[in-house]
């Protein structure tokens, strides 16, 4: 505790609410903030858990489309120490999966600090200790607190802040544009011809909702796109993707994924959905693009309900021109355009994280850095992967606790009057 003295050296300790953790800060009450806690809370390692919304996995309660279900099976998408209820369907909804969350942190005695926006996270390499800045408003009251810990979770996740690409004369458009993020139905678009930029998962299933409410979308494909089914012959593709690499090199698993997806949903490049070189699996694992998971966006492609459209060149007051020259009239725009991680705009670090927010490292190495530093749910394997990297870090940081508290007597020192809280 002697650290903390050392602290005070600094000129900007004193104007602010200092607080001890006596554990892990953990930024993030999505998932994978979630599952990490849980694991510590297994391992009897105490933990702060910071979140700058008012609720837990605010991307899933603030930020998602009301028709939207997992895209897996449940039992690739649980957290650790606790299955979905059994009576839930294979692929959870949106309102079930939050109430698993919420069932999840009840369980396991987890009370995010709400509210509380991290400015800023850098190590002291003098007190050998992490300041973690955050900033909470109630009302008109502004409160900054500083939190002293020896670990570090970043788990804030590879989805934290939208994606707004800049599109020639978007700013000039008259009619609505939104983000998918904003997006909950298509009901409020029934009639309308809207142009949704994006063929991802989010833009495939918008554009299907879309056509649910009987709008008149046109997808703007400015790649190329692996489109799965979600099932093969009765099992998740997932799943049977997962069975197959026990035994075959991935390379292979991509091929013959391939010839299943050719033989259920047909030459889909006629449609002008053009399948990239590398295989899907290989895709994901090397850039992190997810294959889309059909699940009926394709049949509206081939019956014409859903226009796929080539880039765009530009945007008039009420029109979107095409790199191919053609004009189409447009009352709405529907960005699909996916997320990014925030990491680079508060975490004041160089080694383990790259200027895009992600670990330098590849997964499976992605989630433990130096200094007591660990990432949780960056390794693009989904919930699955947030739960492995949550195990290992709770294992990690237990095992230096346990032989740490298994030592002689604690030494208790007193704080400075200016450290007036600890957890």
């Amino acid at each position: 505790m002697e650290n903390l003295f050392r602290l005070a050296d600094h000129d900007d300790f004193f104007s602010r609410r200092c607080i001890w953790v006596n554990g892990p800060v953990i930024v993030g009450a999505g998932p994978s903030g979630l599952a990490t806690a849980a694991c510590l809370r297994e391992q009897g390692v105490p933990f702060v858990v910071l979140e700058r919304a008012e609720c837990i996995a605010s991307l899933w309660q603030k930020r998602t489309y009301d028709r939207l279900k997992l895209h897996l099976p449940k039992q690739f998408c649980q957290l650790p120490k606790l299955p979905f209820p059994e009576d839930f369907p294979e692929y959870p909804t949106k309102r079930q999966f939050i109430e698993y969350l919420e069932s999840y942190a009840k369980h396991f005695e987890i009370n995010p600090q709400f509210n509380e926006c991290v400015q800023s996270a850098r190590y002291d390499e003098t007190s050998g200790l992490w300041r973690v800045k955050t900033v909470s408003t109630a009302g008109s009251a502004r409160n900054e607190v500083e939190y002293i810990c020896r670990w570090l979770v970043v788990a804030t996740g590879e989805n934290a802040e939208r994606v707004m690409p800049e599109i020639e004369g978007l700013s000039e458009f008259c009619g609505d544009v939104s983000h998918a993020c904003e997006y909950k139905s298509g009901e409020k678009f029934t009639g309308k011809k809207v142009v949704v930029v994006g063929c991802g998962n989010s833009g495939m299933e918008v554009s299907l909702d879309l056509c649910n409410h009987n709008a008149s979308p046109s997808m703007v494909v400015r790649s190329s796109v692996h489109v799965l089914p979600r099932e093969i012959f009765g099992k998740s593709t997932f799943e049977l993707a997962i069975m197959m690499m026990k035994w075959l090199p991935l390379w292979l698993v991509d091929k013959l994924l391939l010839v299943l997806a050719w033989l259920i949903l047909g030459n889909i490049e006629k449609y002008g959905l053009k399948r990239p070189s590398m295989g899907p699996l290989e895709l994901k694992n090397e850039i992190g693009k997810t294959p889309v998971l059909d699940i009926g966006a394709l049949e509206k492609i081939k019956s014409g309900d859903i226009k796929v459209v080539p880039g765009i060149k530009r945007f008039t007051r009420n029109q979107v021109e095409l790199v191919n020259g053609e004009k189409l009239d447009v009352d709405s725009v529907v960005l699909a355009t996916g997320y990014r991680s925030n990491v680079p705009s508060w975490l004041q670090e160089g080694e383990f994280f790259s200027k895009n927010g992600f670990p330098k490292a590849a997964s499976p190495h992605s989630w433990k850095g130096n200094a007591g530093l660990y990432a949780v749910g960056f390794s693009r394997r989904g919930l699955s992967g947030a739960s492995s990297d949550a195990m290992k870090i709770a294992q990690d940081i237990g095992n230096v606790w346990k032989a740490e508290t298994k030592q002689q007597k604690k030494r208790t020192t007193a704080c400075h009057r200016r450290c007036i809280s600890q957890f």
